[in-house]
């Protein structure tokens, strides 16, 4: 049911916080109380938290927050919010997470703060707007800024940090990927990029700035320093400038998933369908639960295929029968495999009527893919 007047708070906290365990009862306490709905890591780094909640209830927690003496001074908390007419989770979660947002590089509070070095927005839309112009321009805040003369092309590489699914979605003009698939990954690209960015500053960013700034302390004790990171990441910047600089859509941590960037004016099309190789803004997950792949694609081509990103998952579908439900698909799997697990002779007669009404909807697709399209998923970021 649509909501009026609801905002969606993102943000993060690289803190020490005391009490990890009895701070996480007390703040999902606090939270469900009030009525607010989403999901908050808590853990050794600090707190990662997207949620939703009307003005009053986001008030409240906000004055929760500042009673707490280690989460004042959240950054960008307010900046980074969003006005949104639903609710993107079923209800509050607050859990414990050893790292908040996932490297298998544990970092202190301290660590971060040591090593962060930012570009400011409008460091960034300089760098972007004049990249072929010859410019005086900053990169950095005081005590860690550099100034460079000449063509920032020349002198900068914006590196896309998510994983590549998102760069597809959407990404900064003249962005390069990363070329990861998965943000734990990173680990192995340092000696790559020392290669790669010889000589070169990089800004790096990510959707919130979680990962960047964690990042950060990596890249830099491996010998990075030249790397800075976009000051509050892509949110920050499109919450700012309506500016054209964003290219496509952003992929977003909550229901929303694909999240329209600008208005008429600014706003373009980047992603492209797996199965047509058109344009378009949609992203789905493939409906063979092993699978699972993040994939961009129609609507209505999505449909079409069922929703299986490859001739191979649309083959084991009708094996084993572990495929999402759907609303253009009357069949409940769920209760398939239920049955199944009751009454396990009554697979031969489940494959059958499976494999002919496949058949029957799929027989002349013509499958650009034959394997699955799977990357892997960050499951958390603000």
């Amino acid at each position: 049911m649509k909501k009026n007047n609801l905002i969606l708070l993102t943000f993060y906290k690289f803190v020490d916080i005391p009490d990890i365990q009895d701070h996480i009862k007390e703040h999902l306490q606090f939270t469900t109380d009030v009525g607010l709905k989403g999901r908050i890591y808590i853990g050794e780094e600090g707190i990662s938290a997207t949620l939703t909640g009307n003005a009053w209830q986001v008030s409240a927690y906000k004055l929760y927050l500042n009673s707490k003496p280690y989460y004042h001074n959240i950054a960008d908390i307010d900046i980074k919010s969003t006005k949104v007419d639903e609710y993107y989770f079923d209800r509050m979660i607050v859990k414990y997470r050893k790292e908040i947002v996932a490297l298998n590089y544990p970092v202190t509070p301290a660590e971060v703060e040591k090593y962060k070095q930012e570009a400011s927005i409008q460091q960034v839309k300089s760098i972007i707007d004049n990249r072929d112009t010859e410019i005086d321009f900053i990169i950095g805040h005081a005590g860690n800024d550099v100034k460079i003369h000449g063509k920032p092309s020349e002198h900068v590489i914006l590196l896309d940090m998510r994983n590549s699914y998102e760069y597809k979605l959407g990404h900064y003009k003249h962005a390069i990927p990363s070329w990861t698939v998965n943000f734990r990954e990173m680990g192995k690209f340092v000696e790559e990029y020392k290669k790669k960015f010889a000589g070169k500053y990089v800004i790096m960013y990510c959707t919130g700035g979680i990962r960047c700034e964690k990042l950060a302390v990596m890249l830099h004790k491996g010998g990075l320093p030249n790397f800075y990171s976009i000051d509050g990441g892509i949110v920050k910047y499109i919450n700012s400038e309506n500016d054209g600089n964003w290219l496509g859509n952003l992929y977003t941590f909550d229901g929303r998933i694909s999240t329209q960037v600008g208005d008429s004016k600014t706003h373009t099309t980047i992603g492209v369908c797996i199965y047509t190789d058109e344009l378009t803004d949609n992203i789905e997950n493939c409906r063979y639960g092993p699978c699972n792949a993040r994939i961009i694609c129609k609507p209505t081509e999505y449909r079409r295929h069922l929703g299986f990103c490859c001739k191979d998952c649309y083959s084991k579908a009708q094996e084993d029968f572990r495929v999402k439900n759907a609303n253009f698909d009357k069949r409940d799997y769920q209760r398939i495999r239920d049955d199944i697990k009751v009454n396990p002779d009554s697979i031969s007669e489940y494959q059958t009527i499976l494999k002919n009404f496949y058949n029957s909807r799929l027989a002349n697709i013509d499958w650009k893919h034959l394997s699955s399209q799977k990357e892997e998923y960050i499951d958390c970021e603000c």
